[in-house]
């Protein structure tokens, strides 16, 4: 399908409200059985920014938003966008010092939330100060934030240059920072997003990944709305109200990550469920176990995969469904207006080096102002990346999770992707411990499938026919779980100290 080209824009509002003229009555957001068009959607931006503003909301301020995907969050950063201010999406699965960390970093002037996560909101705001004016419940209803004057003079003439959206990395490897993007940095994004996934007015956009992340908001949700699509919005993921979507809004496109992917697959509904509306489910990982690429591939549905991250947009290196085949398991080629490097000299002769990337989507800046780029405008991504023959791009690992054995660099996502094709096998981690002998020594922590065993031999008499002999791992180790940050990356620091 072409893409509808998304128009140049000074605001991020400026998108829903060219659809709100052009299609005023098209649908925009379907959520929990009510459906807003164009024209409600941009009047619901206009009325939130007016209460916002009401509420002494000004340019540059911080509003922290706690609760679960909801029709009025996207009404919100286009409000905030207008008033020049920046939404604080919360990760509603942190636990309460972590919600203090970020709130002490940013210093926002109000916290909204949903009737789901009042207590824990008014705790948190006790906690930093805010007055009880401050502290505010969004309608649980279909109405939301209605019912207030409107406000729909711009915030600054040169909107693009301000930051409106402040995303906190996940925190594996040391303390979240705030990623500062300008509505510069999300109309960069939405117009590579739109171009490379083709969307356009026709399609509809599943969304059930959280919104308070960059891959539920800026892979597909905000692409769509700028394109003129309509965005089936979920609160939460549940694999069987997932299904049943698909079943009833038969959507073109929608993103999932592989612990959903997983989910959907093992649900009972998976087999009885049509999947021919949908032209690709696009994830957003660096690397995808390949049994859940091949069960959706047997169903007759590419699996794209996005590279990128919480800095990024993310929507940095694709791989488009002409390529999903072909090259299961790579990142894809560059987005359009995306520069990819190696930025490290290749030391090991092997063509792998960390990610470096350069765009107008990638933020300049962590919170308050505090250099994301280096002296060139380069992002290291801290990612271990080898180039193809044909340009396309792969990721073999982290950067800090590199295993160097006997000398020889191991990269963990090569084994644990092999690992993953293994029947008995549910999930598992490949790391580095210290040993006299080789320096490093592999080791692999094996979830197993309920009703398996993953025996250490039957993995090792595998692994060995598939990989080199010096990356096999010199010890198994079969856990029930792996630790997991509330995004669901494995903590392999935890991982390692949890190790019998």
């Amino acid at each position: 399908m072409p893409s509808t080209p998304i128009p140049a824009a000074q605001r991020l509002a400026d998108l829903t409200a060219r659809q709100a003229d052009i299609r005023p009555d098209a649908p925009a957001i379907r959520f929990e059985g009510q459906t807003l068009s164009y024209a409600q959607l941009h009047q619901r931006s206009l009325e939130a920014a007016g209460w916002l503003a009401q509420a002494g909301v000004r340019q540059g301020d911080r509003v922290a938003w706690l609760g679960l995907n909801h029709a009025d969050q996207v009404a919100l950063l286009l409000a905030l966008a207008r008033l020049g201010a920046l939404l604080v999406p919360l990760n509603f699965r942190l636990a309460a010092p972590e919600w203090d960390a970020v709130l002490a970093d940013c210093t926002p002037c109000l916290l909204i939330h949903d009737a789901a996560w009042q207590e824990a909101a008014q705790l948190l705001a006790q906690r930093h100060g805010l007055p009880a004016h401050a502290v505010t419940q969004i309608g649980a209803g279909p109405d939301g934030l209605a019912g207030v004057p409107a406000q729909a003079e711009p915030a600054a003439h040169h909107a693009a240059d301000l930051p409106v959206l402040l995303v906190y990395t996940s925190g594996t490897t040391g303390t979240p920072k705030g990623a500062v993007h300008t509505q510069g940095n999300l109309l960069a994004n939405m117009a590579a997003a739109a171009q490379v996934q083709g969307l356009g007015a026709s399609d509809t956009v599943l969304t059930v990944l959280p919104l308070f992340h960059v891959g539920g908001l800026c892979i597909q949700t905000l692409p769509a709305l700028g394109a003129g699509a309509c965005v089936v919005l979920h609160a939460r993921f549940e694999p069987g109200a997932t299904l049943a979507a698909i079943a009833d809004h038969r959507p073109s496109l929608t993103v999932l990550v592989p612990a959903v992917m997983k989910a959907m697959i093992e649900h009972p509904a998976w087999t009885a469920t049509a999947l021919d509306s949908l032209r690709a489910v696009w994830a957003g990982s660096s690397t995808l176990p390949p049994p859940l690429v091949e069960a959706f591939h047997a169903r007759g549905v590419p699996v794209c995969n996005v590279y990128g991250a919480t800095e990024t947009g993310p929507f940095s290196v694709a791989l488009g469904p002409e390529h999903a085949v072909s090259h299961a398991g790579a990142c894809g080629w560059p987005a359009p207006g995306v520069q990819v490097r190696l930025g490290a000299a290749d030391a090991a002769g092997d063509g792998v080096g960390e990610l470096w990337l350069r765009g107008p989507a990638i933020v300049q800046r962590y919170w308050p102002d505090h250099p994301a780029l280096d002296a060139q405008g380069w992002f290291h991504s801290g990612d271990l990346g080898q180039q193809a023959a044909d340009g396309s791009w792969r990721v073999v690992g982290r950067a800090k999770d590199m295993i160097i054995s006997g000398g020889e660099n191991i990269y963990p996502a090569e084994i644990e992707n092999v690992l993953l094709t293994h029947p008995d096998v549910a999930e598992c981690a490949v790391l580095g411990v210290a040993d006299a002998r080789w320096g490093e020594a592999v080791v692999a922590a094996v979830v197993p499938r309920p009703g398996h065993q993953a025996e250490a031999g039957a993995l090792h008499d595998f692994l060995q026919t598939r990989v080199a002999r010096y990356k096999l791992p010199r010890r198994y180790v079969s856990l029930p779980a792996l630790p997991r940050t509330a995004l669901g990356k494995v903590q392999k620091s935890l991982l390692l100290k949890a190790l019998p």
